[in-house]
Formats: C-alpha cells, sequence, structure tokens
C-alpha cells in the first residue's frame, strides 16, 4: 500500500501481443500467494491459451458482472464486487480496455483507479500499441489504427512498470505453435501484423519507452538523495550556445557524438544575465533552436550571471556526461581578468586528462601539439556574454574526466 492509504500500480507492459504478459502477472501473483500475500483476480483474460489457462488454476477469482448490450451479454470486472472484497493485491488485465455501454467506467483503467483510491495495489497488463501518445507511429507502421487506448500518464504514474520482451522470431514461433492465436488465424497473423519489420518496429518502441521511463525515476532519485555526481549511464551531451553563427557546427558535431551512444540525447543551452544585457542574435537563436529540434535534440534558455557555474548546474542537473563548448580566440593579455568560461567549465567539471588535439583541416605538415595549458586556455569562451568563438573549433568536457578536443573530430571517451 502506497502512502495516505492509496494502493501501488505494477504494470506489465508488453512489446506486442503474445510476449506473456498476462502469463507473467499470473505467475506473480502465485509467488505473492506462497508469500501469504492476500491476492485475487479481479479480471484476467487467458484468449483461450491453454498455458495461461493453467495459471489461473489455484487462484481465487472475483466473480465478474454480467451487462446485456445490443442483446448480446458480456461479462466485465465487477467493481463493487472486488471493493468488497478488498484484497491486498488485485490482477486486472488489460488495462486499455473499453468497458461495455453500461458499465460504471467508461474504461478499465478508471476501475483500475477506484481500486488503487481504496489502497488496493494491482497488478496489471498492457502492451504498447495501446498507449495514447503512439497511436499514429503504431499505426503507420502497422497499419491498424488501435481503438482502445490508455493515457500515458497513467502507466507513467505507475510505481513499478516491467518490460515484458520477447525476440520477432521466438515469437513468431509461438504463434506458428498456435499459442497464440487459433490454427485458422495463424496464417494471415503472421503475414500482416505479426511480420518481423513490425515485430521489431513496436520492440524498439517498448525498449524506447521503458529507457524513458528508467531515465523517470534517476531523475527523481537522484534529486531526492541529492546526487551531484554524475552517473554516465546514458550519453547525453549538454552543447553552450552564445548566439553567434558557431552554434549550428556545435549543434551538428554534438548530434553526431551523440548517435554513437544507444539512446544518445543533446540538448542545447543559451545562457542570459540577469541584467539582459547580451550581444546574441534572437534570430540566430531562434535558427539553432530548430536546429537542435529537428535533430531530435532540446532547447533551453537558462538565467545566471555566474556563466559557467550555472552551465555545470544545468548540466549536472540533467546528468550529462559531456559538454561541446565553442573554442575562442582570446589574446594572452585578456586572461589578466580571468580564465574564461571554457577554462572554468573544464576545471571545475573534473579531474582533467592530458588533451588530445589534431592538425586543423587544410593545414598541411605536422604541428607542434599545444602545451595542456595553452589548449585549456584555448578552449575559453564567453557563453551569453559575447566572445568571439572561433567557428568549427570545439572544446568537448566530460563531466568527470575532461577533454580539450581537436577541431575536427570533437571526440571523448
Amino acid at each position: 500500500m502506497g502512502p495516505m492509504g492509496r494502493g501501488r500500480l505494477r504494470i506489465y507492459l508488453g512489446a506486442a501481443p503474445g510476449v506473456g504478459k498476462t502469463y507473467a502477472m499470473l505467475s506473480e501473483a502465485h509467488r505473492r500467494i506462497e508469500r501469504g500475500t492476500d491476492c485475487v483476480v479481479a479480471h484476467v483474460e487467458h484468449h483461450a491459451r491453454p498455458r495461461t489457462e493453467v495459471m489461473l488454476h489455484g487462484l481465487e477469482q472475483v466473480a465478474r458482472r454480467e451487462l446485456e448490450y445490443r442483446g448480446t451479454v458480456f461479462q466485465e470486472m465487477d467493481v463493487d464486487a472486488v471493493l468488497r472484497r478488498a484484497p491486498a493485491v488485485a490482477l486486472v488485465d488489460e488495462l486499455a480496455h473499453t468497458n461495455v455501454p453500461g458499465s460504471r467506467n467508461a474504461k478499465r483503467w478508471q476501475d483500475v483507479e477506484e481500486l488503487l483510491a481504496a489502497g488496493i495495489d494491482v497488478v496489471s497488463t498492457v502492451n504498447i500499441q495501446h498507449l495514447e501518445s503512439l497511436g499514429d507511429v503504431v499505426e503507420s507502421i502497422t497499419g491498424v489504427r488501435q481503438q482502445e487506448t490508455v493515457p500515458d500518464e497513467v502507466v507513467r504514474r505507475a510505481d513499478q512498470v516491467e518490460l515484458v520482451d520477447m525476440s520477432p522470431e521466438a515469437l513468431r514461433r509461438r504463434m506458428a505453435h498456435g499459442n497464440i492465436y487459433q490454427p485458422d488465424k495463424v496464417d494471415a497473423a503472421l503475414s500482416n501484423y505479426f511480420r518481423p519489420g513490425n515485430l521489431t518496429a513496436l520492440r524498439e518502441l517498448a525498449l524506447l519507452w521503458v529507457a524513458d521511463r528508467v531515465d523517470e525515476y534517476l531523475k527523481q532519485y537522484r534529486s531526492d538523495h541529492r546526487v551531484s555526481r554524475i552517473w554516465g549511464s546514458r550519453e547525453r551531451i549538454v552543447v553552450g550556445l552564445t548566439g553567434g553563427p558557431e552554434g549550428r557546427t556545435l549543434i551538428r558535431r554534438a548530434a553526431r557524438l551523440a548517435e554513437k551512444g544507444a539512446g544518445g540525447e543533446v540538448l542545447a543551452v543559451y545562457i542570459a544575465r540577469s541584467d539582459g544585457l547580451t550581444s546574441a542574435s534572437p534570430k540566430e537563436l531562434a535558427v539553432q533552436r530548430t536546429l537542435v529540434e529537428d535533430l531530435g535534440g532540446t532547447f533551453h534558455h537558462v538565467i545566471g550571471d555566474d556563466i559557467p557555474a550555472a552551465l555545470l548546474d544545468f548540466a549536472r542537473g540533467v546528468n550529462a556526461t559531456q559538454i561541446v563548448l565553442g573554442s575562442s580566440r582570446r589574446k594572452s593579455w585578456q586572461y589578466v581578468f580571468g580564465p574564461g568560461v571554457g577554462a572554468t567549465v573544464a576545471r571545475e567539471s573534473g579531474r582533467p586528462r592530458r588533451p588530445h588535439r589534431h592538425p586543423r583541416r587544410g593545414r598541411q605538415g605536422p604541428r607542434t601539439p599545444r602545451r595542456p595549458w595553452r589548449a585549456a586556455r584555448a578552449g575559453a569562451d564567453h557563453l551569453g556574454l559575447g566572445g568571439r568563438v572561433a567557428g568549427p573549433a570545439v572544446l568537448a568536457v566530460l563531466l568527470n574526466t575532461v577533454h580539450l578536443a581537436s577541431p575536427t573530430t570533437c571526440c571523448c571517451s
């Protein structure tokens, strides 16, 4: 039972029909009963699948409510009966199901909300194609518009979401063996909805959705436990923008870096002073915002008078693994007034390693490497203060390990 007496919701999310969501839910029910938990079946559909039907044996089932609609009698979950029974845990299959007209609620997920509000823990199931936000995507993949959907927020609010996954080949074998549909429907299913391409795409959707859900949980955990150290669990690259045209190059380079890691993410950030003084071009920032969003990233506008501190606070807040900045062309005497944003970010982000620099494009012959301290100076940049930036030259900062990248490769390891 959750806080303030509210029940806890656990969802088995399926990558496709037939992967074993209901079977997994029933297996959990048997384990809970063995531990002494009061667990009942509020509503489970076995779809005439023998192995699933067998799993119902030994489980208490709450009687369903019968409703007549257009001359046909349907059975739905009896919410009042489950509330009267008041178990510790109720199993409710098919969260996206639409109830027959005349039922207590229009949707089954609304029935589940009542059980949770009454302090009953619920274990439920849903397939990825039934999430409301993915309707258009699923239709473009499968050619089938899902009529039964559940709001994403309902699933996101679940206390636990467990992915039930299976390779397309294994799922098609299960289908061919008659473990999902009746024999007379197998060939049509394998030739249409259960094509390898469809199943692979649905599987990817499920994996990405769950990865985002895990990322949300990680952010909440880090916030609750005040974890400031970066956990490089996912490649997340922050791009520091000044409003100058070099920002487009930085964004594209960050996008290429992000592509090298699974689930890589680009976050472009412009830091403005609180007094409003800036030399940034609003038109150029708008172009860069469009570019980063077109590349699948996000744009953020942050207010801060201490540019390096604001940039690092933002990067740590989103659990970034790298920061990409433009390399400035400050004169040596200008360092009397401070090391600059790039050098400060490099210093404050963590323990630096020996920088790696490579020849610029267009140069002939070998070039003497910069000394580390000069390379760090060359990485300085005035974010939001109108400092000059050297075109495609880039400073890539790993938040726990610093690399001053080459002007052409911008790679960190």
